[in-house]
C-alpha cells in the first residue's frame, strides 16, 4: 500500500513539474509584451532564482551521508552549467522572440532524439531501427507544427525555430555530460550548483552587454513575471521532478513527462491568444511518440 501511494505520489509530482515547465514559455512571451529584452529578462529569472538554488544546494549538502564534491567534478559541474543552464537557456530565450511557445516546447522536446545521435558519433552506440523510425516521426511531427506556425504566425519562425533547436543540441549535450556526475553528486545539489553558475554567467553578460540600469527600469508586470518564472518554472519543477523520479523511475516518469507540450499548447492558446489547429495537435502526438520511444527504450 505504501509503495503504491508513493508512486501515485511521483506522478502527481512529475506531471505537475512538467506542466510548471512548460508555462516558462507562456510566462517569457508575456514577458517579451513589456518591451523588456531576452538578455534583461533572462538576468532577472536567476536573480530570482539564485538564492533558492543556493538554500537547495545547501540543504543537499547538508543531509547526513552526503561526501564533499570533489574538484574534478566541481570543474564538470561548472562546465555542464554553463553548457545546459547558461547556453541552452539563453538560446531559448532568443528563439521565443519569433516562435510560438507550443512549437518552441516541441522544438525542446526532441532532445533525447539529439542524445542519441551524439551517443552514436561520440561513444559508438548502436543505432537501432526503432531509434531511426522514432527520430523520423518525432521530426515529422516538428515540420508538422513548424508549417503551423509558417501559416499562422508573423515573424520570423525560421530563425526562432533555429535558436531553440540550438537550445536543444546544448541541452542535449549537457545531459549526456551530466549523466555520471548526477550519481556522484546527486540530482538536487548538481542542479542547484549548475544553477548558480549559469545566474553567474547570466549576470556577467548582462553587465558586459547591456546597461546595469536596465535591472532598475522595467514595468512591474516584468518582475512578477521574473519572480514567478524563477519560482513556478524554474526550481519548483526542479524539486518536482527529481522527488517524482526518486518516487517512480526515470522511465514511468518520461511518460507521465510527455504531458507538458501538450499544456503547453493549451495554456499559449489561453493566456497568449495561441490558435490551436488540427495541424499542430498532429504534430504534437507525432513528437511525443518518437521521444517516448526512444526515451523508453534508452538505458
Amino acid at each position: 500500500m505504501h509503495d503504491r501511494r508513493s508512486r501515485i505520489t511521483g506522478a502527481l509530482l512529475v506531471g505537475g513539474g512538467a506542466i510548471a515547465f512548460s508555462g516558462k514559455a507562456v510566462i517569457i512571451k508575456l514577458a517579451y509584451r513589456h518591451g523588456v529584452d531576452a538578455v534583461t529578462l533572462l538576468a532577472l529569472r536567476m536573480l530570482f532564482s539564485a538564492p533558492f538554488f543556493a538554500l537547495l544546494g545547501w540543504w543537499a549538502s547538508s543531509r547526513p551521508g552526503i561526501a564533499p564534491v570533489s574538484s574534478g567534478d566541481r570543474r564538470w559541474v561548472v562546465a555542464l552549467g554553463l553548457v545546459g543552464y547558461y547556453l541552452a537557456s539563453y538560446f531559448d530565450f532568443l528563439g521565443l522572440q519569433y516562435v510560438t511557445a507550443a512549437l518552441e516546447r516541441l522544438l525542446l522536446f526532441v532532445h533525447p532524439t539529439f542524445v542519441v545521435i551524439f551517443s552514436a558519433l561520440l561513444f559508438g552506440r548502436r543505432i537501432t531501427g526503432r531509434d531511426v523510425f522514432a527520430i523520423a516521426i518525432s521530426y515529422a511531427g516538428i515540420v508538422f507544427v513548424f508549417y503551423n506556425d509558417l501559416a499562422t504566425q508573423s515573424g520570423n519562425v525560421m530563425l526562432g525555430s533555429f535558436w531553440v533547436l540550438l537550445s536543444a543540441l546544448f541541452y542535449a549535450a549537457y545531459l549526456i555530460g551530466s549523466g555520471r556526475l548526477v550519481g556522484r553528486v546527486g540530482s538536487l545539489r548538481f542542479a542547484s550548483y549548475a544553477g548558480l553558475v549559469s545566474s553567474v554567467a547570466v549576470v556577467a553578460h548582462f553587465l558586459v552587454t547591456r546597461d546595469a540600469r536596465l535591472i532598475a527600469a522595467q514595468p512591474m508586470p516584468v518582475y512578477g513575471l521574473s519572480l514567478l518564472m524563477a519560482v513556478a518554472s524554474t526550481v519548483l519543477p526542479i524539486v518536482m521532478t527529481s522527488e517524482g523520479i526518486r518516487r517512480m523511475g526515470a522511465s514511468h516518469a518520461s511518460i507521465i513527462g510527455s504531458v507538458g507540450p501538450l499544456a503547453t499548447i493549451f495554456l499559449g492558446a489561453i493566456f497568449l491568444g495561441e490558435p490551436v489547429t488540427g495541424v499542430q495537435l498532429a504534430g504534437a502526438v507525432l513528437v511525443l511518440a518518437g521521444v517516448l520511444v526512444i526515451s523508453l527504450a534508452r538505458k
